[in-house]
């Protein structure tokens, strides 16, 4: 997955609420929370951002795919499968 936001920026402190027995359990657990939400963060970023694009590029991605319907892809001459 490509960086979806700057790696190297500087850290910045967030007042989170999250459930008292999920927190203890992590805890226990050794996980990084800080390391799990900004991956778990990243993804939602990600997916939010190709959804986003998705719905931005609809019409064109409607119109080629009529157009390869109708017409074919340049390369059909080409292929050996």
């Amino acid at each position: 997955m490509a960086d979806v936001y700057d790696r190297k920026a500087p850290k910045q402190a967030a007042n989170l609420s999250i459930n008292r027995d999920l927190l203890n359990a992590a805890r226990e657990s050794g996980v990084n929370l800080s390391a799990v939400l900004e991956e778990a963060l990243a993804e939602k970023v990600a997916a939010a951002k190709r959804e986003h694009w998705v719905r931005e590029n609809s019409s064109a991605i409607a119109a080629y795919n009529t157009f390869v319907e109708e017409n074919g892809v340049a390369s059909d001459g080409n292929r050996s499968f």
